[in-house]
């Protein structure tokens, strides 16, 4: 027999040679003679006692061929020592030795460390009796394991703690006659080639009528997962729920939407007949009645909305979004009913390229015609008649930075297109081809942000510089500068023609929303100026459209939307962070939660309510509340953790911590410790008092890899975290001190499982119903039932698993919400409610479910970057 202690589950069988690593077998051996076969292979050929070692053999022995030892008569077996698991290895067993199968197990048990073995089981938990059940009943099993009693087979030795004398480890549980002594796991060495082995108390592992057989441990083997190419292996707890690779019960319906696309997008803000505001944020148009406060959702996009425009008729919406990674993400233009909210017609599909950068109904027509500008190199403009499907002509427009375009009111033929260093006019022939005029062109610096007409034609623009241009046409149909004046300070956002001539224009550096009076050669009739809070005007539409009662609402480069009028002060209708959204945390014991950003705002919400909004020195990326639920804990970009008070936002503590960020804060479950992973990898742990309000320093544990999520053990003891990489390490609070063997950790339980790397969340990684596959986690979050698995990918994708997720087999729900990352997820008291942040998406989502109606509530609050738009989105099961 040949022994390799050390050799890895997965690794193939090596024979060992060397004296260290083989021990004497005695067995395999008749009339003191090993078996012999011809041309000196196999055991040997010459004559051996039964004391020496053997170590001529090599791999021939294992060989069919002639001269060979027989397939029936040798066998590679695992055997794993019941008492301790980890103390394992295999065996090369001639199963025609004269020797009695008793003997050979004593024999087997020295190797493995155990006196007086008498008995062998397989996984399952059914005894093996003779070499001839080896042979044939169990030839397919390749591990046994190895006792000294009858019977089932207990779990795990129990840990000794540091705080208590030690403790027995745990035997099999046999019946009370045939209880062995077994000896203290103290009073021999540990040996240093071997892990610590953790496990979990004994009350969390062992029944108590001791009902747990072989099958109960051993049941699974260890999970292999590639990510980034590099594989990843999570060993099973010995004891979980069942896996169930159904898809959970709740459904997802669309229930509110918070937010506002602000930050990069311009003309998204509309009044309907029935007084609804309509605008977009993410993939979602926003139908939102304040008298009723209800929303109602077009979700018929797959990707974010880029721009938009409104029907002559009021009735109609055209939508454009941006192109995605797949065939059912592309590019197009969908027309639908702001009554039914269906899409009566698509187009473009095939036809634009990266996304839309301008939609626009005709208006002498009735809106029988729309244009359309893609947004790739090109820049195509292209006109519709939509009801027919017909394409009329289209255009390479060829400039860069193209970001509006519209018909002339009194023209249908007649397109301005406008953008950085260019506005330029396109006349349509009617065999479809275009004559352009260009009115401004390269190397011009100003960039045309927007344009309106007046009464009688002539048309107004605005641009990057704060000037505002009339530009007429003379007899021969050239067109002039009829005014040009300087309105702004720097850039202007927007321009609106009221119907009574009234011209107002919107700042976004200097915040000011200025009259004009196109009457009287546009004289300044009134100005307001904007809370520093709210930032600088994106879009401007009267309340009452029609009605000069002077009410308006705008929209803000801060995500927000604003009513109020030039003569009195302005109020906020919608908030959204005003940049990236990273930080979520989920009161404990209320259905409250927060939200931080690189805006410097932490925010408290209750649902679709915003409770208190603060505005801190720092820009927050990571967020906890108290196991109390007094205070809010919020971990920086500069690596300070500031302590909220959660009933007024007042901040009562600052602390430096480390000059990196914290990217994860939690506390554990009675809240008396704090840690927080930083950037430079090391762990931060802090003593807390006074109900969360008190902090000292205890330690740090040094590490490497940057951390990006966290998890503290039930009993506070350990702390597990994901790496930038995607690695899962252990740390150890108590001896501060990081844990290196992971087989050590599969047993201990955890207060939450926010780390995205697993056994139990193993699932939701190259799982086989992506449509990518190489789909990246970014987050995930269990439920406190331990029955949902809410996860988010790099990729937008929110899917919610049944828990454990285990199988790539694993069936979910899915939602695409996000253009970016999914950056944080969670779940509410109760379980709910889930919520969920984007990065530089910032989407908040919440959802509830009873037993009535299973839903999912959604709600976008628009924060973005410079280059993504930002959304806040809530979800309800």
């Amino acid at each position: 027999m040949y022994i390799d202690e050390d050799s890895e589950e997965s690794s193939p069988f090596v024979m060992l040679t060397s004296p260290s690593k083989s021990w004497p077998a005695s067995y395999g051996k008749k009339n003191g003679m090993w078996y012999a076969s011809p041309g000196n292979q196999g055991w040997g050929s010459k004559p051996t006692s039964r004391k020496p070692s053997i170590m001529e053999a090599d791999l021939g022995t294992l060989s069919t061929t002639s001269g060979s030892i027989k397939r029936s008569a040798g066998r590679v077996i695992r055997i794993i020592n019941n008492l301790d698991h980890s103390v394992q290895c295999r065996v090369l067993l001639n199963l025609r030795t004269s020797q009695p199968f008793e003997e050979v197990l004593e024999d087997l048990g020295q190797v493995l460390k155990i006196n007086g073995a008498k008995k062998m089981y397989t996984g399952t938990g059914q005894e093996v009796r003779s070499f001839s059940q080896l042979r044939n009943e169990f030839a397919d099993v390749d591990t046994f394991y190895l006792a000294t009693g009858t019977a089932m087979i207990a779990g795990s030795p129990i840990r000794r703690s540091r705080s208590r004398p030690s403790v027995v480890a745990a035997a099999p549980i046999l019946p009370t006659e045939e209880l062995p002594k077994v000896p203290l796991r103290g009073t021999r060495p540990r040996s240093k080639s071997r892990p610590r082995i953790l496990y979990a108390p004994e009350s969390e592992i062992l029944r108590p009528n001791g009902e747990y057989t072989m099958l109960d441990i051993m049941k699974e083997e260890p999970t292999k997962v590639t990510i980034r190419g590099l594989r990843r292996t999570f060993y099973p707890p010995v004891h979980h729920a069942p896996a169930d690779n159904s898809p959970p019960d709740k459904k997802l319906q669309l229930q509110w939407v918070h937010g506002y696309r602000g930050i990069d997008a311009r003309r998204n803000l509309w009044v309907l007949p029935t007084g609804e505001l309509l605008y977009y944020v993410a993939a979602v148009a926003v139908l939102f009645d304040r008298d009723e406060d209800a929303q109602r959702h077009y979700i018929g996009h797959t990707e974010d909305i880029m721009c938009m425009d409104v029907h002559p008729s009021r009735e109609l919406v055209a939508s454009g979004q941006k192109a995605g990674r797949d065939r059912k993400s592309q590019a197009h233009v969908r027309i639908w009913s702001t009554e039914s909210l269906q899409t009566l017609y698509v187009f473009g599909m095939g036809e634009l390229d990266t996304g839309v950068t301008a939609v626009a109904f005709s208006q002498l027509n009735g809106g029988s015609y729309i244009l359309a500008v893609d947004s790739g190199r090109e820049s195509i403009l292209s006109v519709w008649q939509w009801q027919w499907g017909h394409l009329l002509g289209k255009v390479a427009t060829l400039q860069e930075g193209l970001s509006g375009a519209a018909f002339h009111p009194l023209d249908d033929n007649l397109i301005i297109t406008h953008g950085r260093g260019h506005l330029a006019f396109w006349h349509r022939r009617k065999d479809g081809f275009f004559e352009r005029t260009d009115i401004v062109k390269q190397p011009s610096r100003s960039h045309i942000t927007s344009v309106q007409f007046e009464p009688d034609g002539d048309v107004i623009t605005a641009d990057s510089d704060g000037f505002i241009t009339i530009y007429s046409v003379d007899s021969d149909g050239a067109y002039f500068v009829r005014t040009e004046f300087e309105a702004h300070n720097k850039g202007i956002g927007c321009l609106i023609m009221l119907g009574e001539g009234t011209l107002l224009s919107g700042g976004e550096k200097d915040r000011k929303i200025a009259a004009w009076d196109s009457l009287q050669n546009y004289k300044k009739i009134a100005d307001t100026k904007l809370p520093e809070a709210a930032g600088g005007v994106r879009t401007i539409y009267p309340q009452r459209p029609g009605r000069n009662d002077g009410n308006i609402y705008v929209g803000t480069t801060r995500n927000n939307i604003l009513e109020g009028s030039l003569q009195r002060r302005f109020t906020q209708v919608v908030f959204g962070h005003g940049r990236q959204l990273w930080g979520l945390a989920a009161h404990p014991e209320d259905e409250l939660y927060a939200t931080a950003g690189h805006d410097k705002h932490v925010a408290l919400w209750r649902k679709n309510k915003l409770i208190w909004t603060i505005q801190t020195g720092y820009e927050c990326v990571a967020l906890a509340f108290h196991p109390f639920g007094t205070a809010l804990a919020a971990g920086s970009t500069e690596g300070h953790l500031l302590v909220i008070n959660c009933d007024n936002g007042a901040v009562m503590l600052t602390l430096r911590v480390c000059g990196s960020p914290l990217n994860c804060v939690s506390y554990n479950q009675v809240g008396d410790m704090i840690a927080m992973g930083s950037q430079n990898g090391s762990i931060y742990l802090f003593r807390v008092s006074r109900d969360g309000f008190s902090y000292k320093k205890v330690n740090k544990i040094r590490g490497s890899q940057p951390l990006t999520h966290l998890d503290w053990s039930m009993d506070g003891n350990f702390v597990q975290t994901v790496t930038i990489d995607f690695d899962l390490l252990f740390w150890d609070a108590k001896s501060l001190s990081p844990e290196r063997s992971p087989i050590a950790m599969k047993d201990v339980k955890w207060l939450t499982n926010n780390c995205t790397v697993g056994f139990l969340v193993a699932g939701q990684w190259s799982n086989r119903y992506y449509s990518s596959a190489n789909t990246i986690i970014a987050t995930c979050s269990r439920s406190a039932a331990h029955d949902m698995l809410a996860s988010g990918d790099a990729e937008g994708y929110l899917r919610l698993y049944r828990y454990p997720c285990i199988s790539p087999r694993a069936e979910f729900h899915e939602s695409k919400v996000y253009s970016g990352m999914l950056a944080c997820v969670r779940f509410l008291c109760g379980d709910h409610t889930l919520i969920t942040v984007g990065g530089t998406d910032a989407s908040l989502m919440y959802g509830r479910h009873s037993d009535y109606q299973d839903y999912w509530h959604r709600r976008i609050s628009q924060v973005s970057s410079t280059v993504l738009d930002s959304d806040s989105v809530d979800y309800q099961l």
